[in-house]
């Protein structure tokens, strides 16, 4: 159109590649081509420029480490989306209404795809299903990745007042290298800035940054958790071209790796209500290290096939040393088949 669109609108935007979990590999590639990536995978990508997932995937392998097999590359595929999702939603809402809207490309796809989803198609939600609804809190608190400040954005239609945003920043081995609190009032449909990171001394070279929100009694009503690296991230602008920016220097999260393995409190519970199963997740990290990016599956009965659709309250979540937390999972006591849902933890780190 000759008068354009609103100026900052993205109406069809997203990292592109979105590589499903590898319950979902397993079921649409055949089991001689699930590893390495050949045209089998291919095929269940785009067209033209978007005929591979190559861009991605060097990406991945100098950001995370090269994959070992299907299942190390599923896994940070999960957090590689995690990560790109939740970036372009809260990108848009710390500038809003600066910029004026932003649409992901796309939601769901109408076949088995690598690329453009938040959850695929069979129902199973992702990395980036999980970073979206991060992304898209009612009181978002946020990192700033070009600046490091730290914002607090409301989506909410009344004003918030009295709350607390605490930021904390540790290494890899959970110590802890800074630490600020400051009370905001957040009136309706708001962005503010609260303050920038400093610039802190001793950090590893992955380092995590823990972001809550509490309300005038406590409760927490708001959380990000960031995995950063202390290699900047840097793209080459000069070599833009319609559908992406060359990326000039990688972030290196390589470390993650080093992480010990922790072993989980979990404990489940499950009530029907009319057409609906609702189960409870109380998990807890009881060790004194990081439990990193533990995903949560229901199961119809312990072992069996993951209950889908469901809509889980999070996941994809990282517990602190010693914290707790319930997440509650909804689903169609149907799809339960009459068996007794199971929940299934696994993790980065997780036993």
């Amino acid at each position: 159109m000759a008068a354009g669109g609103a100026h900052g609108f993205n109406t069809e935007t997203s990292p592109g590649p979105a590589v499903p979990p590898i319950e979902t590999l397993e079921r649409f590639l055949p089991k001689e081509h699930l590893w390495p990536i050949d045209d089998y995978w291919n095929y269940h990508a785009g067209g033209g420029a978007f005929k591979d997932i190559q861009v991605f995937t060097d990406a991945l392998s100098t950001r995370y480490g090269k994959a070992e097999n299907v299942q190390d590359f599923a896994l940070k595929s999960q957090l590689m989306a995690y990560e790109g999702i939740r970036a372009m939603y809260e990108a848009y809402s710390r500038n809003k209404y600066t910029s004026t809207g932003v649409i992901q490309w796309m939601l769901n796809n109408a076949w088995p795809s690598l690329i453009w989803h938040l959850y695929d198609y069979y129902l199973r939600p992702g990395g980036g299903y999980f970073g979206a609804k991060a992304g898209m809190q009612p009181l978002d608190p946020i990192y700033g990745y070009d600046d490091r400040s730290i914002w607090l954005v409301s989506s909410k239609y009344r004003d918030a007042n009295n709350l607390k945003v605490t930021a904390e920043v540790y290494n890899l081995d959970m110590s802890e290298k800074f630490s600020q609190e400051e009370t905001v009032n957040a009136s309706a449909d708001s962005r503010s800035k609260i303050f920038s990171l400093p610039d802190i001394q001793g950090l590893s070279p992955t380092y995590f940054l823990r972001l809550t929100v509490l309300d005038s009694v406590g409760k927490i009503v708001g959380s990000n958790f960031y995995w950063l690296s202390t290699s900047p991230e840097t793209l080459d602008w000069e070599k833009s071209n319609w559908y992406t920016t060359p990326t000039a220097t990688y972030a290196d999260f390589t470390a993650l790796k080093q992480l010990p393995r922790v072993k989980l409190n979990v404990t489940t519970s499950s009530e029907r209500k009319g057409d609906e199963e609702v189960t409870r997740v109380a998990i807890e990290n009881p060790s004194k290290n990081l439990a990193f990016f533990v995903r949560l599956k229901v199961e119809k009965g312990r072992g069996g096939e993951e209950i889908l659709p469901v809509l889980w309250q999070d996941n994809y979540l990282s517990l602190m040393p010693g914290e707790k937390r319930e997440i509650t999972a909804r689903y169609r006591v149907h799809d339960l088949g009459g068996k007794n849902p199971a929940v299934e933890v696994s993790g980065w780190n997780v036993e």
